[in-house]
């Protein structure tokens, strides 16, 4: 859902005897956009999706457990842009990296709301055993990516040290990104041409490119 969706757009959809546990994480996530996690009760998101206040008890303990769905929906969803991304792009190619990073972008810059909850706006839904595993789930993918392009790229390097520097950076490029700090220092900035540049530099080199640079002539 985009952080621009409005909160009309979810009151016309609200539930009629279809998938109630759904319906409440949908209105939990509109308000969550609106107002942020501490800022509504469940009844709010009952009101929101039209059902009683007990109704969601035949599905989640409480207004955390709401969240942690969001978060763990957001997490899939992040896999899935960020996988088809880099699909779409060619596996095994720096492009393909390099769009899955921007996927990632895009993600923080369109779910914002939801991309806060999922790294640690609320330390408990952050916490939550389900959540971790399914932030975990996520991660491996890109791990699966950069084994690919290593092996594809016949490099050598370590799958997991590499997705986890890749993670770093465009990590806090998004965070930079949606708190606006990059409009502080460097108006403007092409944040494609950033992650590219990032990619190329902390991802071995193939050894085609190598045998060019190698027969490159000296001075």
């Amino acid at each position: 859902m985009d952080d621009k969706q409005t909160a009309s757009g979810t009151r016309k959809h609200r539930y009629h005897h279809g998938d109630l546990r759904q319906a409440l994480i949908d209105a939990t996530r509109q308000l969550l956009i609106e107002k942020g996690p501490e800022n509504f009760s469940l009844a709010d998101a009952c009101r929101l999706a039209g059902v009683t206040t007990a109704a969601p008890y035949k599905h989640f303990r409480d207004k955390n457990e709401i969240l942690e769905a969001i978060a763990e929906q957001g997490y899939d969803d992040l896999a899935e842009q960020t996988t088809a991304a880099v699909k779409a792009a060619g596996e095994g190619t720096l492009a393909g990296m390099i769009a899955m990073g921007v996927a990632y972008l895009s993600f923080a810059t369109t779910q914002t709301a939801v991309f806060r909850l999922m790294f640690g706006q609320n330390a408990s839904i952050k916490q939550a055993q389900n959540v971790a595993a399914t932030g975990r789930d996520c991660f491996s993918q890109v791990i699966e990516q950069v084994e690919i392009y290593c092996r594809r790229n016949n490099v050598e390097g370590n799958a997991q040290l590499l997705a986890l520097q890749l993670w770093t950076f465009v990590h806090g490029a998004s965070c930079l990104l949606i708190d606006d700090d990059y409009e502080k220092v460097a108006p403007g900035l092409d944040l494609q041409a950033l992650i590219a540049s990032a990619a190329s530099r902390l991802l071995p080199i193939p050894a085609t490119a190598r045998k060019r640079k190698s027969n490159l002539p000296t001075r």
